[in-house]
């Protein structure tokens, strides 16, 4: 994350709804989302040919999903906790089965194997803040 980006961040930290939140984590996880979305939006568009519909569809899914992520992540006075669980939950789900249908032309395509990776990497930040807010949650 852009320096700037993280200033701001911590500027609105006080008025964040799930005060104490690591914002270490949630700046890899903001990283690791914008990467998947541009490794997926390039992925898919290399993706031409037979037998390629699902990878290109799915990568085309999770990069609008990784943005979308991404972006609830930088509005941190609308962070709703269990709204921001289901979301992680969701991006970490479409990541994986990104990665496994990319995984199965990585052999015929760097781009694919990229994108895997890239989308392993979205789903393990992703974890991680899942995690981390689950920890905050108060217990009933």
């Amino acid at each position: 994350m852009t320096n700037t980006t993280m200033q701001m961040m911590e500027m609105h930290m006080k008025d964040m709804p799930m005060q104490g939140m690591d914002m270490m984590l949630m700046q890899e996880c903001i990283e690791a989302c914008s990467a998947c979305e541009q490794a997926c939006t390039m992925c898919a568009d290399s993706m031409m040919g037979e037998g390629m519909a699902t990878g290109r569809s799915l990568c085309a899914t999770m990069a609008d999903l990784a943005g979308t992520m991404m972006r609830a992540m930088l509005r941190p006075n609308g962070m709703h906790m269990e709204g921001m669980i289901s979301m992680h939950t969701a991006t970490m789900t479409m990541a994986t089965a990104c990665a496994e249908e990319c995984m199965k032309h990585a052999g015929m395509s760097e781009d694919a194997r990229m994108c895997a990776e890239a989308c392993r990497q979205c789903a393990m930040a992703c974890q991680k803040m899942m995690d981390a807010m689950t920890g905050m949650m108060p217990t009933s």
